[in-house]
């Protein structure tokens, strides 16, 4: 019998990953659907993954005054794509399902679609990009939609390191998803390790004091080879310090340069976060379809799983050792 990833994820000591990606362009015939996953699976082939991500792109150009850097084009359906995915990989796969746009009885008709018709069972909602969108379920009431729905949904919410700089609230978020449901966290793509540690900080002491067990989080990593890459990254409202910028930018190869700077940021995350006793999981993602960056999303996730993965036997070790004494 098969772990779920649920199953796989209640053993804290170990890591989670995952490769993340989105589905094809809406206008994509079915069999070159296939050709795409077929392509892609070929390519995880050598690699060894708990399961994969599929995103559902949204128009987030209501977002921000910046003109999109990719030009929006929408993609086929999330659950669609990931019950494709799970069928030819046998993996679990996390659906994102956006809640913009839709009212209760649309969603509760997805959900029940997802379920037993794609066989989806791992689950991330994601609100409206803009308040501006009146016509969409919140974030908040398509939690309480799930939870009156009669399939028990694996649930996750998204950790934005990014808003916690400003906002300085979102450890408080994620205790408040909890509540609401959400058993694991995916964070944005980390490019700011300082922004992602004072988060998982915060939401260590907060889960401290009010006497719970932090959720899961999996922490998303993704490569950059161009300054038109680094454009969308930022567009995303990732948050990248200057200096990274130029220090990809000016690089003879930076694509290269931001697998350094994605490694040194995981490193410098696990030694901040690992005492804290949070479990970790890993996301690699290519935010483009460019071969070479697809190419190099997967030498990255070699470089950060074996990285994670022996941080957090050394962690055990070093919490055997303690309690030996």
């Amino acid at each position: 019998m098969r772990k779920s990833l649920k199953q796989r994820s209640s053993d804290h000591h170990r890591g989670i990953y995952f490769i993340g990606t989105t589905p094809p362009k809406i206008d994509t015939d079915f069999e070159s659907v296939s050709t795409i996953a077929d392509k892609l699976l070929a390519r995880l082939d050598e690699i060894s993954f708990d399961g994969l991500i599929i995103y559902d792109i949204q128009d987030e150009t209501s977002r921000t005054d910046t003109p999109r850097p990719f030009p929006f084009k929408a993609t086929h359906d999330s659950g669609t794509y990931a019950q494709l995915i799970n069928q030819k990989s046998g993996k679990p796969v996390i659906a994102y399902k956006s809640v913009a746009g839709l009212d209760e009885k649309q969603f509760t008709e997805w959900l029940s679609r997802a379920w037993y018709q794609n066989n989806v069972k791992d689950l991330v909602l994601v609100g409206s990009p803009s308040t501006q969108v009146t016509s969409s379920l919140s974030l908040r009431d398509a939690y309480s939609t799930l939870a009156a729905h009669s399939k028990d949904f694996y649930l996750g919410g998204v950790a934005i390191a990014e808003r916690h700089l400003s906002k300085k609230n979102e450890h408080i978020r994620l205790l408040d998803k909890a509540n609401q449901g959400c058993e694991y966290y995916i964070t944005q793509a980390v490019y700011n390790a300082e922004a992602t540690i004072e988060m998982l900080t915060s939401y260590a002491k907060e889960c401290e004091q009010n006497n719970v067990k932090p959720n899961r989080v999996i922490l998303t990593f993704s490569p950059c080879g161009s300054a038109k890459t680094l454009e969308f990254i930022n567009w995303l409202g990732v948050s990248v310090p200057e200096a990274t910028s130029k220090r990809i930018l000016s690089a003879a190869d930076p694509l290269y340069e931001s697998i350094k700077i994605n490694h040194s940021n995981l490193l410098k995350i696990l030694e901040a976060v690992l005492p804290l006793n949070i479990p970790l999981g890993l996301n690699i993602e290519s935010l483009t379809n460019r071969k070479t960056e697809i190419d190099a999303s997967i030498l990255m996730y070699k470089l950060l799983k074996g990285t994670m993965d022996q941080a957090l036997a050394q962690n055990q070790i070093n919490q055997f050792v303690q309690s030996n004494h």
